[in-house]
């Protein structure tokens, strides 16, 4: 009969079957972290002089920054599906580094196993549709061009330098294109931007 009182979140935990939501496991680490992180001043430029960017895939956290022997402070990373440049916003994000924050070169760094490589948008549309996405405002959109997808990473990654450089609002300053293998951390330079 108490049980029956209790809002329904506690009676979940009484009887073993609550289950953390994704946010609420964020802000129990975060809460951890806070407590033994001892933090300081620092600086919102660029160390290494350093703008970066990269793909967003789970695989590289903990992985990338090490590999690049990056610490805390050292380059402005910026992080997209398959480190593409659709659209304006990477691109707007390096010049805001090169411009305003410290940055003087820039890299892209693809890696091997991409998930972006090969993005199918038949296949894309059928799961917006099946998660309730109106067809009327998918045909609003070339699926292909909108999420950015690629044959070869390393391709890719040439071709994203040539963006980089030739964008007009771009200074003239080195833009290198590497690629990491996700599973041992090497790198291998596709250009060489000086």
């Amino acid at each position: 009969m108490v049980l029956k009182e209790l809002p329904e979140l506690a009676l979940q935990q009484c009887q073993g079957e609550y289950k953390m939501t994704i946010l609420e496991n964020v802000l129990e680490d975060n809460k951890k972290f806070v407590e033994n992180f001892e933090g300081e001043e620092m600086s919102h430029h660029a160390q290494k002089k350093l703008a970066i960017l990269t793909c967003m895939d789970c695989r590289l956290i903990d992985f990338f920054e090490p590999a690049l022997g990056l610490k805390r402070g050292d380059a402005k990373i910026v992080r997209n599906a398959g480190n593409s440049i659709v659209g304006e916003d990477a691109i707007r994000s390096i010049g805001a580094a090169l411009y305003n924050l410290g940055a003087e070169e820039v890299m892209v760094v693809g890696h091997t196993e991409c998930g972006m490589a090969g993005a199918d948008a038949e296949a894309l549309k059928e799961k917006m549709l099946a998660r309730g996405i109106k067809e009327e405002d998918i045909a609003k959109y070339d699926l292909a061009e909108w999420i950015g997808g690629f044959e070869s990473e390393e391709e890719n990654v040439k071709n994203v330098v040539e963006k980089i450089k030739n964008h007009p609002l771009i200074p003239d300053v080195p833009v290198h294109g590497l690629i990491i293998d996700i599973v041992t951390g090497e790198l291998k330079v596709l250009v060489d931007g000086y």
